[in-house]
């Protein structure tokens, strides 16, 4: 078998210089694999090649990256993956390379397929597989099968570095919403609310405007939970949280404040009805515990009833306590008395 010409060699590490650029510097995975497949088909001298991506969390394959091929092809390379026989699915499973294989289309085409293998923890694991296809009779030799491996190898590690990028993303999202949200309603937790209505405070100094903090708090929970369980009072607390968020304007601001209070924070002279909405939004929820739901709450207003955030829960907070010594249900005003 002759050796490689300088042409020959000179390209081939052409084609691991712009596939190794791929892998560091491309801005998606799509964009990646193409670029290293199509520097690999073209210096062989392939008519059509393809990649496909093993996700451990779909079934089927998926067909990451093609070459050479019409939208036909491309369905049909789609419909062959599903294949679980499909030589090149069965080069990925075992992770084992078939070089000179017969072509898909018969004679005297001839295929090759590499598994994607990457290593984690000193195990290796499949994460696809790359094919090449030319339909005249040629054998690969071996300085191209040691070329194709190391583009294989490429690819692999593209496909790991892309994967552990979206996952880091996830988990600082996810690490993020959790530290803005409370973990049983979903809703903002006392951290977010007192960002929020700092700067809603401050806005509403600047241009002169209103804004309103209610404050509720479920009725009767402490025998909700006594009674039926702390099951079911969670399963309340969600159901209020829910009725809340459903109620609230996109300009409102809702956060569970404690155990079983919640807070509203409505820019503009809206509160109250904001808050009555709510009230009525509870009182039409099935019952919990064999007890019918309810919320009493208290708004106060700024800057009528203070002009920070101390004294604006503080005044809320009195109108709490004067609803609620009204009865289940009701609705107090910092400056104003009770009302159903």
């Amino acid at each position: 078998m002759p050796d490689a010409t300088p042409d020959q060699t000179d390209a081939r590490t052409a084609a691991l210089g712009v596939s190794a650029d791929a892998l560091a510097r491309a801005p998606s995975l799509d964009s990646a694999l193409t670029t290293i497949l199509s520097a690999a088909a073209s210096t062989l001298g392939a008519e059509r090649a393809a990649i496909f991506l093993q996700d451990p969390d779909r079934q089927a394959p998926e067909l990451a990256a093609a070459f050479g091929m019409d939208a036909g092809q491309v369905d049909a390379w789609r419909a062959a993956l599903n294949n679980p026989a499909h030589p090149l699915v069965e080069a990925a499973r075992t992770g084992t390379a078939a070089f000179d294989r017969p072509g898909d289309d018969g004679p005297p085409g001839v295929s090759a397929d590499l598994p994607l293998v990457v290593s984690r923890d000193g195990v290796e694991s499949s994460v696809g597989g790359m094919t090449f296809a030319w339909s005249a009779t040629r054998s690969v030799d071996v300085p191209e099968r040691t070329f194709l491996q190391s583009i294989a190898d490429l690819a692999a590690v593209a496909i790991e570095r892309f994967r552990l990028a979206s996952l880091i993303t996830e988990r600082s999202d996810w690490f993020e919403r959790l530290a803005h949200t409370d973990p049983l309603t979903g809703l903002a937790n006392q951290r977010t609310l007192a960002r929020v209505l700092e700067l809603e405070l401050a806005r509403a100094g600047r241009q002169g405007g209103e804004l309103s903090v209610a404050l509720f708090d479920v009725d009767d929970f402490v025998a909700t939970n006594e009674n039926a369980g702390h099951e079911a009072g969670d399963d309340l607390l969600r159901a209020v949280a829910a009725v809340v968020s459903e109620s609230v304007r996109l300009v409102d601001t809702v956060a569970r404040f404690g155990g079983d209070e919640f807070v509203l924070v409505a820019p503009g002279p809206a509160g109250i009805t904001v808050a009555r909405r709510v009230l009525a939004g509870v009182a039409a929820l099935p019952e919990f515990g064999g007890r019918r739901p309810s919320v009493s709450a208290g708004v106060a207003r700024f800057p009528a009833d203070g002009t920070s955030a101390d004294e604006l829960l503080g005044a809320a907070q009195r109108a709490l306590a004067s609803a609620r010594d009204a009865g289940p249900g009701k609705l107090a005003e910092a400056t104003a008395q009770p009302t159903a």
